[in-house]
């Protein structure tokens, strides 16, 4: 049986209840109130799974929950691309909350409520995927004795999680009610492509079958485009 070590436990504990607390301030501070009843769907919508995720790893692959906490990249384009990444993210979040308070752009009900239903299938998609991979780290390595990945999600796109994550941020403008903040949607898919070809250089120098997988499936990120 697995024994997840105390302190990452609470390492987990605490970076969660802090991406709560950072997430609802982003939200509802440039809403300026609370009623953004998009904002709270969207959170429950995201930590939700999060939380159940955590305690699945925590049960079952402390190893793999130990390399999602790592966040510091050794790469220096890869922490480029994370800083950038980063910023275009949060700033989709806080137009798409500015626009809720301004009225810019509202979206539907209905869509609101089908863009939540995406954002929670892209996180399904993360969670196939290191159901899928033990060695699906946070930053860009190969650990020793990692192997190739090609069964699951793996036998669609070389790199699903990342195609979860597409899906998710495709849709969080729309289920946090904007239309506006759709505009930097471009910026961070090109993030996640840069991301993408910097890590397969690290991938077929370093790990073994990397290439010969590269022939078998053809696409990245997205079957049948790319």
């Amino acid at each position: 049986m697995n024994t997840t070590p105390p302190g990452l436990v609470v390492t987990v504990l605490t970076r969660f209840i802090g991406g709560l607390l950072f997430m609802s301030a982003v939200l509802f501070i440039p809403a300026g109130t609370l009623e953004y009843w998009q904002g709270w769907v969207y959170i429950t919508v995201l930590f939700i799974p999060m939380f159940a995720v955590l305690v699945y790893l925590v049960r079952n692959d402390p190893a793999l929950l130990a390399r999602r906490m790592q966040t510091k990249e050794k790469v220096t384009e890869q922490k480029i691309i994370i800083t950038l990444s980063g910023i275009f993210c949060l700033a989709c979040i806080i137009l798409a909350a500015l626009d809720f308070r301004f009225g810019w752009s509202p979206v539907p009900f209905w869509l609101v409520i089908t863009a939540d239903i995406f954002v929670f299938l892209g996180y399904l998609v993360f969670f196939w995927t290191i159901r899928e991979n033990s060695y699906a780290s946070r930053i860009i390595e190969v650990a020793a004795e990692q192997q190739v990945i090609a069964s699951g999600p793996y036998s669609f796109v070389r790199h699903p999680m990342y195609a979860g994550a597409l899906l998710m941020f495709l849709f969080t403008p729309l289920a946090l009610g904007s239309f506006i903040a759709l505009l930097l949607f471009p910026p961070i898919l090109l993030t996640i492509i840069l991301r993408i070809r910097n890590e397969e250089k690290l991938l077929a120098r370093e790990l073994d079958g990397y290439a010969e997988y590269c022939t078998k499936t053809r696409y990245r990120l997205v079957p049948g485009i790319w």
